[in-house]
């Protein structure tokens, strides 16, 4: 997989891939196409996705309800296939810890190498991890503003302390990678080192002095990131 990241992101509308991170083998790829593209036409699977052949069963990828899953392997809209869980479910497990971090497609499989040099203390505390690819955009906070990106996602166990601790350790991993966390989920990365990543921070923080100067939508967590001008 690492040496063939690419082109087996690149290999359907949407591809996502899972591990724990252990053995010398990914869990599964969850592949997606569209049906009105240049996609090969129907909704069966190929007989082989680069050496991986199609699971009879419905996918488990963490230990929750298999009725959460959207549909597999049937047409619909992208709002119905695209998320991996259904809007009238509830998502996941439930009772985890998520991080996700961001980096440059490009240097993607030397990111997850060096991610993958941690295992042995990633392994114990995770549910799954997935990788995806995100099309560049220009939104100032996201991941994947100005660059095609690689999302390195994990779902942790709910051991706050644990996972804070190798959370310190992801982060130097990935740092020569220029990650971005996700505002969303858990991260330990500084503020000076977050802003750095988000180049745009400057004009995000100057238009919240300019649309909220009063201060009243803003919490512990924006003053941290985002310290109010004086």
């Amino acid at each position: 997989m690492l040496a063939e990241l690419d082109p087996i992101l690149s290999a359907a509308y949407s591809v996502s891939l899972f591990t724990d991170w252990s053995g010398e083998t990914l869990e599964a790829a969850w592949v997606k196409r569209r049906l009105d593209g240049p996609e090969p036409d129907g909704t069966q699977a190929p007989p082989e996705f680069f050496g991986a052949h199609p699971d009879p069963g419905p996918p488990r990828l963490v230990d929750a309800p298999v009725d959460n899953l959207t549909v597999v392997g049937a047409a619909g809209p992208w709002s119905e296939r695209l998320p991996h869980f259904r809007i009238d479910s509830p998502p996941s497990n439930g009772d985890e810890i998520q991080s996700e971090y961001f980096v440059d497609r490009a240097r993607g499989a030397a990111a997850l190498d060096a991610v993958r040099r941690l295992s042995p203390l990633i392994t114990p505390l995770l549910l799954v991890s997935e990788f995806r690819a995100t099309a560049p955009d220009r939104l100032w906070l996201s991941g994947s503003y100005d660059r095609e990106t690689l999302a390195i996602h994990f779902t942790w166990r709910n051991r706050p302390h644990q996972v804070s601790a190798a959370l310190t350790e992801v982060e130097a991993a990935l740092a020569p990678f220029d990650a971005r966390p996700h505002w969303g989920k858990l991260f330990t990365m500084p503020a000076a080192a977050v802003n750095a990543r988000y180049e745009r921070s400057p004009d995000f923080r100057a238009l919240l002095g300019r649309v909220d100067p009063a201060g009243k939508f803003r919490n512990d967590f924006i003053d941290r990131y985002f310290p109010a001008a004086g």
